[in-house]
């Protein structure tokens, strides 16, 4: 199993008027030193609005600087959004290519298609084209890459003939992801042969192995979206460790329960068709299947769920090594691949998520990498 740091960038209130900026020096001096203990990967989202929850609008310009600050963990957007206008596919081709030359062929390429009203609206998006919009928009990325001449006559593009410039150091191309939440997503991940990012909240193990069986099934069936497969599982956990178990919870029970309350009313709000901004419906509320997950995890219940819960039903990765290591296996059983990390939660601070990575480095990377070893002998 390999192990990615996994970024929202959070940046809790009360703000002072440095608080993004110290926000972001502490996430790269954080990549930079789990780069220095082994992780194999460092992702972040790309969100828009979402105050507090994610500071992270513009992930291409922060991969730049980590780029400079590393040298070997890999850089994943997880991910760069493709329905238009959050991003035109020829600048979203254009961008990574330009990164894949700067960090030296360390980029990952995940994809997704939006889910919150906040940033939909904003941008003038209907939901219920998300789906089709990412779908077209990816195949002109990897056209976009892959032929000196390039020219699309879509449904939602028309690019006449250019040559778009850079083209990525990693041939034929970086390696592609989709993020899945829902189940038909994970299959339609594999069905496309695209490395799945199981962005998935509230979800046991046991259902994990699941949609992780749903998304091989869709492999066994795939046409490829680009030149190759990638067939990676990638699973995305709250994760914090500690010396102690005790130690574990003081530090991160707040900031867990926080970043999972800020989930299922998010999931509440997209379905009401209400945003931050604007209490009342923005549009309407009657999506299509392609949000079933979503209507699913809006319905969870918070005032039956606590750390206690959490942390029994294995739904995050908290505690001292061992504790991680265990359930860590659990993960590795449902056929996760890799496993994404996402310490730095609302308000722990800085100088614990340090202490956390490197005691992964110290003691779980090892682990496993150790166990790997033995494998293969």
């Amino acid at each position: 199993m390999k192990f990615g740091i996994f970024y929202e960038i959070e940046v809790p209130k009360p703000w002072h008027e440095r608080s993004e900026w110290e926000t972001y020096k502490q996430v790269m001096a954080q990549v930079e030193l789990a780069d220095q203990v082994e992780f194999d990967s460092f992702w972040t989202v790309e969100h828009h609005f979402l105050q507090e929850f994610s500071h992270c609008p513009a992930p291409e310009v922060l991969y730049g600087a980590i780029a400079q600050r590393t040298k070997n963990i890999r850089i994943g957007h997880g991910v760069r959004l493709l329905p238009f206008p959050y991003n035109h596919p020829i600048r979203a081709a254009e961008q990574a290519a330009t990164l894949d030359l700067i960090c030296d062929g360390r980029l990952e390429f995940g994809t997704g298609r939006s889910i919150t009203r906040d940033e939909l609206a904003g941008f003038g998006i209907d939901p219920d084209k998300t789906r089709e919009l990412w779908e077209e928009a990816l195949d002109i990325v990897v056209g976009a890459w892959t032929n000196e001449i390039f020219s699309w006559e879509g449904k939602h593009f028309k690019i006449p003939p250019r040559n778009v410039i850079p083209k990525p150091l990693q041939k034929p191309h970086p390696p592609l992801w989709a993020a899945g939440t829902g189940p038909e997503t994970h299959e339609l991940t594999g069905r496309k042969g695209l490395g799945l990012l199981s962005f998935t909240i509230m979800v046991e193990p046991e259902e994990l192995a699941r949609r992780i069986g749903l998304y091989r099934q869709g492999l066994k069936e795939c046409k490829p979206a680009g030149k190759f497969v990638n067939n990676t599982a990638s699973t995305f956990t709250m994760a914090f460790c500690a010396e102690t178990n005790a130690e574990a919870r003081k530090i991160a029970e707040e900031s867990i329960l926080w970043y999972t309350r800020q989930i299922v009313v998010g999931f509440e709000k997209f379905l009401k068709g209400e945003c931050l901004y604007n209490p009342s419906p923005v549009d309407k509320a009657d999506l299509g299947p392609t949000y079933a997950y979503t209507q699913q995890a809006a319905q969870v219940d918070m005032s039956n769920i606590n750390y206690d819960y959490l942390i029994d039903h294995d739904l995050i990765i908290v505690g001292d090594p061992e504790t991680c290591i265990q359930k860590l296996k659990k993960y590795q059983e449902a056929g996760t691949d890799q496993i994404l990390a996402m310490m730095q939660i609302y308000k722990i601070p800085h100088q614990k998520i340090m202490d956390s990575i490197k005691l992964w480095g110290k003691y779980v990377i090892p682990y496993f990498r150790k166990e790997a070893k033995q494998q293969a002998a």
